[in-house]
């Protein structure tokens, strides 16, 4: 594939493959005598793990160390990237939850204890951060939670409009069928949302957070706060959108 054709499809400029093609990140697997840059599927793999890397906050630098590593598993680093896009995915859900809270608190003139206003903002329970450590470093899980954490108020304020729209529409509907149309075009707007925002989510995976929303006791009352039994509603909705996929 030429350089324009791997822009288009990853969704980066040419003068980003370029300057990863300069830097040592990214080499194409052949230059024509007369300049031109021509990318193979080995390419395109290692550049899915560069962007995968990117997303979590890894800086170009430790990408490279990473992927150029002996002991690199291309395989093992995706698992664990999904792991640590689920816990990022589920950490702004808390986050999002404790600014609809302390909002709410402010308008009702109720006062938060000290627990409650910082409770979100402890990370050091994630069993997958400890493993990204073991295997890549401190220094690149460090630069992540700093990219984590750069988000813009404007950016977290978007995010959390958009989030709580799909959840009043979703809870809108929350007493029907989850297997019926209207409820699996809601329910594919989450599915959307996720992989817009928190990386690549199959079915399998979309199936598997919806049974966590039931299972986490957590992730349940945060989301019936939309509206009791929305989290049950949603769970069987996921199962359902996952089923319909896969066939």
């Amino acid at each position: 594939m030429s350089i324009k054709e791997v822009a288009e499809l990853a969704g980066v400029s040419i003068r980003t493959l370029r300057h990863y093609d300069d830097n040592g990140l990214l080499k194409p697997a052949e230059v024509s005598p007369s300049g031109y840059r021509h990318y193979s599927e080995e390419n395109l793999k290692t550049l899915q793990q560069i962007l995968f890397f990117k997303e979590l906050g890894f800086p170009l630098q430790k990408i490279k160390e990473i992927i150029e590593s002996p002991s690199f598993d291309r395989l093992g680093a995706l698992e664990l990237q999904r792991h640590l896009l689920i816990e990022k995915q589920k950490r702004l859900a808390k986050m999002i939850a404790l600014i609809e809270k302390t909002i709410q608190s402010e308008k009702e003139g109720m006062e938060m204890s000290s627990e409650e206003k910082f409770a979100v903002f402890r990370f050091d329970n994630n069993p997958y951060e400890r493993e990204a450590r073991e295997k890549w470093g401190d220094q690149a899980v460090n630069a992540a939670e700093a990219g984590i954490a750069g988000l813009t108020g404007d950016e977290k304020s978007a995010l959390a409009a958009e989030m709580n729209g799909i959840y009043r529409e979703l809870a809108a509907i929350r007493h029907t069928d989850p297997r019926a149309q209207g409820a699996q075009t809601a329910i594919r707007k989450w599915f959307d949302f996720l992989n817009r925002h928190f990386g690549n989510y199959t079915p399998e995976a979309f199936k598997g957070l919806g049974q966590m929303y039931i299972e986490d006791s957590r992730f349940t009352k945060n989301i019936d706060q939309f509206g009791e039994g929305l989290a049950t509603f949603m769970a069987a909705a996921m199962a359902e959108f996952a089923n319909q996929t896969e066939e």
